[in-house]
C-alpha cells in the first residue's frame, strides 16, 4: 500500500518514513504543503498522513482542496494543536481521522489500517444534488445561491435522502433512519414532513420544485 506523509518536521518525517517502510508500506514524503498537494494530485495513494501546520499550503486547505477536486484518499491528520475546535475543523473539512502529537506509533498504525479498510469511497463534506446543497456540519442548506431555512428534522430528512441520491427509498427506511423509536407514525405524518421539506427547499428559491433534487422516495 502506498502512503503519502506530509510533514515539515524532518526528524518526524524521516521516522514515519522508516517506520512505515519497515511495515511494508511504500512511502513518499513531502516537507511542505505545496509539494504535498502536488503529489496527492499526481499519484493514487491509498492513505495520506497530513500535518496541519505546514509551510506553503496548510493541512486544512490541502485537505479541503483535495475533497473539492474529488480526490477521496483517506486522510489522517497529525498535529501538535490540542484544541477541540481544531479537531472539529479538520474532520468537518474532509479528514477521516485525527491524531495529536506526541502519539503512539502502534495507534498510528492501527488507525491507518482502519482507514485502509474503509477505502477511498466518495464522502463529501457538503452533499448536493442538482442545485440543492446541504452542509450537515453547519446545518445549512441552499437551493442555488439562496439559503433555505429548515428545521432540525427537515435537515436530517434531507441529509438522508441526499446520501441515498439516485435510489428509491421506502417509507419504512426513512422512518428508521430519521425518527427514533418514540415516534409514532401516522398515515400522513412522515409524508407531511417530506412535503414540508420539499416546499421549503424549492419555494424560497423562486424556481419550480425539482423532483430529482434528492432522489425519489417510494412506498408511500
Amino acid at each position: 500500500m502506498r502512503v503519502l506523509v506530509v510533514e515539515d518536521e524532518r526528524r518526524l518525517a524521516a521516522g514515519l518514513h522508516n517506520g512505515l517502510a519497515a511495515e511494508g508500506f511504500a512511502v513518499d514524503v513531502a516537507l511542505d504543503g505545496t509539494d504535498g498537494l502536488w503529489l496527492a494530485r499526481e499519484h493514487p495513494y491509498d492513505v495520506i498522513v497530513l500535518d496541519i501546520m505546514l509551510p506553503g499550503v496548510n493541512g486544512y486547505r490541502l485537505c479541503s482542496t483535495l475533497r473539492r477536486e474529488g480526490i477521496w484518499t483517506p486522510i489522517l491528520m497529525l498535529t501538535a494543536k490540542e484544541g477541540e475546535w481544531d479537531e472539529v475543523e479538520a474532520l468537518d473539512g474532509g479528514a477521516d481521522d485525527y491524531l495529536t502529537k506526541p502519539f503512539s506509533y502502534a495507534v498510528l498504525l492501527a488507525r491507518l489500517r482502519a482507514l485502509l479498510r474503509r477505502g477511498a469511497r466518495e464522502r463529501p463534506a457538503v452533499l448536493s444534488a442538482g442545485d440543492l446543497r446541504l452542509d450537515p456540519a453547519a446545518k445549512r442548506a441552499w437551493r442555488g445561491e439562496v439559503e433555505v431555512e429548515l428545521t432540525a428534522r427537515e435537515l436530517a430528512l434531507l441529509e438522508f435522502l441526499l446520501r441515498r441520491r439516485g435510489e428509491a427509498v421506502a417509507k419504512r427506511e426513512i422512518l428508521a433512519h430519521v425518527w427514533d423509536d418514540q415516534f409514532e407514525a401516522t398515515p400522513t405524518s412522515s409524508r407531511s414532513m417530506c412535503a414540508t421539506c420539499a416546499t421549503s427547499s424549492t419555494g424560497r428559491s423562486g424556481g419550480p420544485p425539482s423532483r430529482r433534487s434528492a432522489g425519489p422516495a417510494t412506498g408511500w
